[in-house]
């Protein structure tokens, strides 16, 4: 298969709460209230923990049936630590997540050598977690100024 390019586009709706839309779907992600949201959907980074865990679910269910691994049950929990001086500007605090961990569920009869060598091969082939562990350069295409409308 050929080079895909994936679109997005996120939208300010109010306060800092923002409408994000991909194909014809729509996700609202948010703040809690302690943060000056009103906590109608995940933070960004929630958000991105989730998709993490999204991509590496959907790639076991894509591998099962090729690597012969049978599971009644899969489940990727994870968290990330963020030090909250880092976006707000504090000198030497890191801005993004310090760290993922993650904990895989699996209920199956499958021998823990043969479940263990296929969730490292989700990992070698999870889109989302490559983009994590590796470099990827993000680019600023333009800025459109727009006057307001009189």
């Amino acid at each position: 298969m050929a080079k895909i390019t994936l679109k997005s586009k996120a939208t300010l709706v109010e306060k800092v709460r923002v409408e994000v839309e991909a194909r014809n779907h729509k996700v609202t992600i948010d703040e809690p209230i302690r943060l000056g949201g009103t906590d109608l959907g995940m933070n960004p980074l929630e958000l991105l923990l989730s998709s993490l865990g999204a991509c590496q679910t959907i790639m076991a269910q894509s591998y099962a049936e090729k690597m012969g691994v049978k599971y009644q049950h899969l489940q990727v929990e994870l968290e990330g630590d963020l030090d909250t001086d880092g976006y707000q500007g504090k000198p030497g605090a890191q801005v993004g997540l310090e760290e993922i961990r993650y904990t895989i569920y699996i209920e199956s009869d499958e021998p823990q050598e043969k479940l263990e060598s296929f969730i490292k091969h989700i990992e070698t082939y999870c889109p989302a977690f490559d983009t994590l562990v590796n470099p990827t350069k993000v680019v600023q295409k333009e800025i459109i100024v727009k006057q307001p409308a009189k």
